[in-house]
């Protein structure tokens, strides 16, 4: 299960390694759009919340990779100390989409997962994004199974009816 804070709150990131000696450090992203979370000036809550708030002075891109400059973080040694650091938001801080088939992770988690022939498989444990989003599905008979997050395999969602429709293609162990 993705981490969440107090109250719920949704991953947008996670601390990393420090880049260099003036406090900078790596982020591992964990939303759709981190050039509004991670705008100069964004507040961002922490967990363990100790950490935080953390203010966004300043990003930038190196080799791939975004970097933050958090206000008051002015070293390598304290930049040190947030390593490891999660960066959440509340959910209602978090818009609503206009496309109908654009889901965040949290509508999705925990929807019941069937086939299209009806036979429940379990429920949506996780969103993994590593390239292809990949439901996490803890499966009723135990164990979890891996779905690429795309039309041809997952033909409805149905946040409102609490179930998630799969349409395995053979060989898919469920």
């Amino acid at each position: 299960m993705r981490p969440r804070g107090p109250g719920d709150r949704l991953v947008v990131g996670r601390i990393g390694r420090p880049h260099g000696i003036r406090g900078e450090l790596t982020i591992d992203v964990r939303t759709d759009d981190p050039d509004l979370r991670f705008a100069a000036g964004a507040e961002l809550a922490t967990e363990p919340a100790a950490a935080g708030p953390l203010t966004v002075e300043r990003t930038r891109m190196h080799s791939g990779r975004l970097l933050v400059r958090f206000t008051g973080v002015g070293d390598r040694d304290a930049a040190e100390e947030l390593r490891g650091t999660w960066l959440v938001v509340d959910p209602e801080d978090i818009p609503a989409s206009d496309d109908p088939d654009e889901f965040h992770d949290q509508e999705l988690v925990g929807l019941t997962v069937v086939t299209v022939d009806g036979t429940e498989i379990g429920a949506v444990a996780e969103i993994r994004h590593t390239g292809q989003d990949l439901l996490v599905i803890r499966r009723a008979a135990g164990g979890e199974a891996l779905v690429p997050f795309v039309a041809a395999l997952v033909p409805e969602v149905d946040v409102p009816g609490g179930r998630l429709v799969i349409d395995p293609p053979p060989g898919l162990d469920l």
